[in-house]
């Protein structure tokens, strides 16, 4: 069977949208299926009443049934009106050859107001059809008839009993309804005399005028959810709370002057909003192109520039390579804490091999250029934009949000990869891809085929966790997104930053100079200010 219960509603048309056919295909969409139809009979109806009712030819309703099965497997089938004898006789005959694996019939025979609806012929009928049913759903009025009481129960032990005289003649379940007793509380029970069970589900009464269709709406969703979960008492339980719920929001709804019908859809609205989730390919070019102005930023920070033409000095050159360092040893903490969260392997497996690769792979490479002890014996200290970046991925990762987490570590991924790729290309000049280039060898990491693919493979899995997310985890992705990207433009601008901070402090007179050598902190401060400037 798919995922999606395929349910077929076999009843009545109704134009004003509350019940029927129009009731059934919003009810089993809403409770998880797709619906599909066979019109029995057409009506002029609204809120307030029926005004008539066309019966095709029962020939034709057994062409739409025969055309429904013949092409698509069927997994429940909800019946509602059928009208005449003809017509319940060919849906009998159906259910005979086709034997839908669930089957709830919903035996329209009585209308609210007391009149019977079938004539002595197509009552009989319909006692044939029951047996085909595992389970019926009838009003108190239709109960007692199917009972042959000679009137509808005025108790809810009255009402159980005669669905116990039901279960027992037609060999089929039923579902007490309580809703027209009166009182406070509006109970249903699931009677089976086959097996001699009776489950009472209770429930309060909901006092609104929108109850037209409640009958088909409860049952078709019934059928939906016996498809998907293969049991009938918690298909029922979840039923009735989605139509509780509905019941609760249809004169919200404001349709009709008469009884109007429930919000089908009124859970599934606040829950999932209107607006349709969007794709990761759009999160991911939505994203890029609102981080444009920091992803220009970088393009024009003076390191950036000097380490692309070749003129960038080795002080600030080793100080951006140490603050890395010290980046990437908690780095690989975060990504090894997203590895942890993953839902699947597949994710696992990819945050875990990026840890790895910020402790082995890129540490060894920065202490090619800064030494082998440098980092261990705590002789580079990290600068405020350092701190601050690791602050916010820490943190993300300490709230134990997957979604956001991984959403914030995304930037250092992106950016570099990018930056790296368009270095390889040439785009900040020839002398970036000269092997003679004083930082040759640096500069080739940045364009690493390995990292371009793993960049690809952080951005799928990134968007596709946010295309998945509710709209609101997807602004917390999104805000986590962009600081982390803001830390990478202040990251990339600092070692110029703290270099012309030491070059001020040096350019001042000896006691100025003096001053700032008793205030150790000094230069970081200006450093910070400036970087807070940037990032601002």
């Amino acid at each position: 069977m798919s995922t999606v219960p395929r349910v077929l509603s076999i009843a009545g048309s109704d134009p004003s949208g509350g019940a029927g056919i129009q009731a059934d295909l919003k009810s089993i969409a809403a409770t998880g299926g797709y619906g599909m139809a066979a019109i029995t009979a057409l009506t002029a109806q609204n809120t307030r009443g029926v005004r008539g009712v066309h019966v095709p030819p029962a020939a034709f309703l057994a062409d739409q049934l025969d055309a429904i099965a013949d092409d698509i497997e069927i997994d429940a089938v909800k019946i509602g009106m059928l009208g005449t004898a003809d017509v319940i006789r060919v849906v009998a005959d159906w259910l005979g050859r086709t034997r839908p694996p669930v089957v709830v019939l919903d035996p329209v025979m009585v209308a609210t107001s007391g009149d019977r609806l079938l004539d002595a012929d197509a009552e009989a009928a319909l006692a044939a059809l029951i047996p085909h049913a595992d389970l019926i759903t009838p009003n108190l009025a239709e109960l007692a008839v199917l009972a042959g009481a000679p009137a509808p129960a005025t108790t809810w032990a009255g009402a159980i009993g005669q669905a116990e005289t039901v279960s027992a003649t037609f060999g089929v379940r039923v579902l007490a309804k309580g809703g027209h007793l009166g009182g406070a509380t509006a109970p249903d029970a699931l009677v089976d005399a086959t097996s001699a069970s009776v489950v009472e589900f209770a429930g309060e009464r909901i006092e609104t005028t929108a109850t037209h269709g409640t009958g088909c709406s409860l049952s078709s969703a019934i059928a939906t959810l016996r498809a998907r979960t293969g049991d009938w008492e918690p298909a029922i339980r979840e039923a009735r709370r989605w139509l509780r719920e509905s019941l609760r929001h249809g004169e919200a709804l404001e349709v009709g002057g008469g009884h109007g019908p429930v919000d089908h859809f009124a859970g599934l609205r606040t829950r999932g909003g209107l607006e349709t989730a969007p794709t990761a390919d759009e999160i991911a070019a939505d994203w890029w192109a609102r981080i444009e102005d920091l992803r220009l930023g970088i393009d024009e920070l003076p390191f950036i520039r000097a380490l692309a033409d070749g003129t960038l000095e080795r002080a600030p050159f080793l100080d951006y390579l140490g603050q890395d360092a010290l980046y990437l040893h908690d780095y690989a903490r975060v990504l090894a804490a997203a590895a942890q969260l993953a839902p699947d392997t597949a994710a696992q497996g990819f945050w875990a091999q990026g840890a790895n690769g910020a402790i082995v792979g890129e540490l060894e490479l920065h202490e090619s250029w800064l030494g082998d002890t440098a980092v261990a014996n705590d002789a580079i200290e990290p600068g405020p934009a350092t701190v601050a970046y690791l602050d916010h991925l820490l943190a993300c990762a300490a709230r134990g949000d997957y979604a956001v987490l991984v959403a914030a570590i995304l930037p250092c991924y992106w950016l570099y990869s990018d930056l790296g790729e368009r270095l390889a290309a040439g785009r900040f000049g020839e002398w970036a891809i000269d092997p003679a280039h004083p930082y040759a060898s640096w500069l080739e990491t940045y364009g690493d085929p390995a990292f371009a693919q793993a960049t690809r493979t952080a951005i799928e899995t990134v968007t596709e966790v946010a295309s998945r997310a509710t709209p609101e985890t997807r602004e917390r992705m999104w805000r986590a997104f962009r600081v982390s990207s803001e830390h990478e433009l202040a990251f990339f601008a600092a070692p110029i930053e703290r270099a012309e901070a030491v070059a001020r402090a040096a350019a001042e007179p000896d006691g100025a100079r003096a001053d700032a050598a008793g205030e150790p902190d000094a230069a970081e401060a200006d450093a910070a200010a400036a970087t807070a400037e940037a990032r601002a």
